[in-house]
Formats: C-alpha cells, structure tokens, sequence
C-alpha cells in the first residue's frame, strides 16, 4: 500500500470512529433519593391535640350546664 493509500484509510477512519463516538447517548442523571420512611409527631400535631381536647372539654361542660 502507498503512503498516499494508508493516509486516506486513516483520515475515513477517524472520521467514521469520530461519528459513532458522536452517536452515543448519554443516560439521564438519577432521580432524587426516597423519602425516609415515617414522620415523627412534631409540635404541631401535639397542639393540635391539645386544643381538641380541651374544646372538647369545654363543650362537655357547656353541654351539662345547659341540661
């Protein structure tokens, strides 16, 4: 083979490898992490609890009164 030849094939070769380097697709980046499982009861259902309990009471005693 002629140098002229075996420059030729190299150039077709790079330049076909450089394509099918291009092709290639890139996976999409991972999706954020799950949650953690469970919730601890934080202050607000606690007051919550605590305000129901005493309008309960409260209608309770307005309730008897009434009778």
């Amino acid at each position: 083979m002629k140098i002229q030849n075996k420059r030729i094939l190299a150039s077709v070769l790079f330049v076909l490898i450089s394509f099918v380097c291009v092709a290639q697709v890139m996976p999409p980046p991972p999706g954020p992490p799950p949650p953690p499982p469970g919730v601890p009861i934080d202050g607000g259902i606690l007051l919550g609890m605590v305000f129901a309990l005493f309008y309960g009471a409260k209608k309770l005693l307005l309730a008897k009164k009434d009778n």
